[in-house]
């Protein structure tokens, strides 16, 4: 994640006042190393950025290893965002890391894309709004950060929990808990680094076994039949280890009717709805 006061346009690193070609550079170069590049900025920005508006202070940015149960964060201030290109991301996705400053505070970082969909402005900087009200130093706005449908979404770094639906109040109790080293399982969407039949396994066994804790569930086993877009649906069953002992959970997935899922879209889309079919102790 990397800081650019905005504004971010459409496509952030193709659209934003970055150097010029460093947009492009940097995406070829995350892009390469199998990592996300996010740009971020603090919420309540007033001026617009051009190149070097944020070289008196220095970019900040976060090296972010979110693949449980092990996730850590790194960050450091950079006089030039061309300095990224000198870091070796794909150490970064081995989970190896960058030498940078290890962080071991969470980030909250709330999508307030607004060129890439108004829902996600207009849902989402009141949210990081009153985030920033009590926890300034954790709380950054973010570029796209997917599933527009479900605005105002939060992504908590390390861990990875995607969040959505989220009103000032509920995001600000998500903060709260986290800091306190717990996940709020109420709008929780799921983690990053699992494919989503996945992420909605994870989800059921929290609520099954009231598990709060970011860690203390490891991903065993994952195996998948069928096809989503044919009547039965795509068939995911998945291994969990908890303390010692493993769970089975099988989710399938299947299209919905039309719906409009963005406030940008011109016509309806399927998407996609996980159903868990079974979850016991094995």
């Amino acid at each position: 994640m990397l800081e650019h006061p905005g504004p971010w346009g459409v496509n952030a690193l193709r659209d934003a006042r970055l150097p010029d070609g460093v947009g492009e550079e940097l995406r070829a170069h995350a892009s390469a190393a199998g990592v996300r590049l996010l740009l971020i900025r603090r919420p309540g920005r007033t001026a617009t950025a051009g190149p070097g508006a944020a070289a008196d202070a220095g970019r900040r940015i976060f090296a972010v290893h979110a693949r449980a149960p092990y996730s850590w964060t790194e960050t450091a201030l950079l006089d030039d965002p061309r300095a990224v290109l000198d870091l070796d991301l794909a150490e970064l996705r081995a989970g190896r890391s960058l030498g940078l400053e290890a962080h071991d505070e969470p980030v909250f970082a709330v999508c307030t894309h607004g060129r890439h969909d108004a829902c996600c402005a207009e849902r989402g900087r009141p949210v990081a709004a009153a985030l920033a009200s009590v926890l300034p130093e954790h709380v950054w706005e973010v570029s796209h950060l997917g599933g527009d449908r479900f605005a105002a979404n939060m992504l908590v770094a390390p861990d990875g929990f995607y969040y959505g639906r989220l009103d000032p109040e509920s995001a600000v109790a998500i903060a709260r808990a986290r800091i306190a080293g717990d996940v709020e399982l109420d709008h929780l969407r799921g983690r990053s680094c699992y494919p989503m039949p996945v992420q909605a396994a994870e989800i059921a066994l929290r609520r099954h076994l009231g598990l709060t804790s970011p860690g203390g569930l490891r991903l065993a086993t994952r195996a998948q039949t069928g096809e989503a877009a044919k009547g039965d649906g795509l068939v995911t069953d998945t291994t969990f280890v908890h303390d010692g002992q493993a769970y089975a959970v099988r989710v399938r997935t299947t299209h919905s009717d039309p719906v409009t899922l963005t406030c940008r879209a011109v016509r309806d889309q399927v998407a996609l709805q996980h159903q868990i079919v079974g979850l016991e102790r094995v």
